[in-house]
């Protein structure tokens, strides 16, 4: 049985004391959260701080991203290894912000997905369209070379450690909204190719969530 997952990206917003302040509410909200897994993902200089708020909390912590060297000479980047050792237990790998903006490709968001599994992480791998993908009906040509470029060479028994979000671009930002159809939609394409690529089996166990924009209605 699958356990339900939400995570809150929180992008590079925040000071410290409203990152806390917003932890603490958050931590105060889902004091009732049983049978359920949630995550926070401040910027990395809250990281701690966040955690610490959550301690004794069911609410766990996340990066935003990672780099796939273990260590070395890397000016700017955190390593999988860093954000596992202050705590961390998921990171966010392949948000489109990473692919459009920073110019991240599959085969690096591949590395990425490999290194955070070896180094205990969950990654929430994430695949969408470009809103002239979705307009030129190539949604499904789009996913599987995401999903199928993300997950190569990694075993299929890893792959139930991988949280999938389906974050379509077009809905970021932008006004329009996914409606719960297209989503479902595309979810039981991922998750067909999931089996597809693993076993029905495994397939059934991955957790896969919408990662569009959500307003409060």
């Amino acid at each position: 049985m699958r356990t339900p997952f939400i995570a809150g990206n929180w992008k590079m917003h925040t000071k410290l004391d409203e990152a806390i302040n917003l932890t603490e509410g958050i931590k105060n909200g889902l004091k009732g959260l049983a049978g359920k897994e949630a995550a926070l993902c401040p910027p990395y200089v809250y990281l701690s701080a966040v955690q610490e708020v959550l301690k004794g909390s069911p609410v766990g912590v996340g990066a935003q991203n990672g780099y796939f060297q273990p260590q070395g000479a890397f000016t700017g980047e955190v390593s999988f290894e860093m954000l596992k050792d202050i705590g961390c237990a998921y990171v966010i790998i392949g948000h489109s912000e990473r692919r459009q903006i920073f110019k991240e490709d599959n085969d690096i968001i591949n590395k990425k997905i490999k290194a955070a599994l070896a180094a205990g992480l969950k990654p929430i791998f994430c695949v969408g369209e470009l809103l002239e993908e979705r307009q030129d009906n190539t949604t499904e040509r789009v996913i599987r070379q995401q999903v199928e470029a993300g997950l190569d060479e990694i075993a299929p028994d890893n792959f139930q450690n991988i949280i999938v979000a389906y974050e379509p671009v077009w809905a970021i930002g932008t006004g329009k909204n996914a409606t719960p159809e297209q989503a479902q939609e595309v979810h039981l394409f991922i998750r067909k190719l999931l089996a597809h690529l693993s076993s029905e089996v495994i397939a059934k166990e991955i957790r896969i969530i919408y990662g569009g924009s959500v307003k409060p209605d």
